[in-house]
């Protein structure tokens, strides 16, 4: 699994193709090429998986869900709700039709790089969110603060 770092910003073009930065791109050269793109569950935003993440992550949620339980069933449904996508041959992405609203009409995006995989926002939305998420600082203080006195 590639570890994916970085934040980028990409023009998008009348077709509703941006050009995937020559930065991430670097970091994913063992990679196929392939990616997974979905919806977020938690934000107003897409995610863009490697396809080989996307693929283990599955199989994390399958070993861990159980095909007969209803709710687990949802989950899973719901988890690899996704398309598969490509680079074309000028290493540009095209946002599937079914996921496009949440970029549409955006003349810029964000990808936001979370380690296991990048976030794919509209400027304008990705911008009013950092403006709503309040003091940082703080926040990582409460919620990493306590992990290394668990670790004494």
């Amino acid at each position: 699994m590639a570890l994916i770092l970085g934040k980028e910003y990409c023009k998008v073009d009348s077709n509703g193709r941006f050009k995937f930065p020559i930065a991430l791109k670097r970091q994913l050269e063992s990679e196929d090429g392939r990616f997974v793109i979905r919806q977020s569950i938690y934000a107003e935003c897409l995610e863009l998986w490697t396809y080989a993440s996307f693929r283990e992550e599955v199989e994390k949620l399958q070993d861990r869900l159980n095909p007969y339980r209803r709710e687990d069933r949802e989950l899973l449904r719901k988890l690899t709700e996704g398309n598969i996508i490509e680079l074309d041959s000028n290493d540009r992405l095209l946002v599937p039709a079914e996921q496009k609203a949440l970029v549409a009409g955006a003349k810029e995006v964000v990808l936001q790089s979370t380690g296991k995989f990048i976030e794919l926002w509209d400027r304008k939305t990705y911008d009013e969110m950092n403006a709503k998420s309040g003091d940082f600082a703080v926040r990582a203080e409460e919620l990493l603060g306590r992990l290394h006195d668990d670790e004494q």
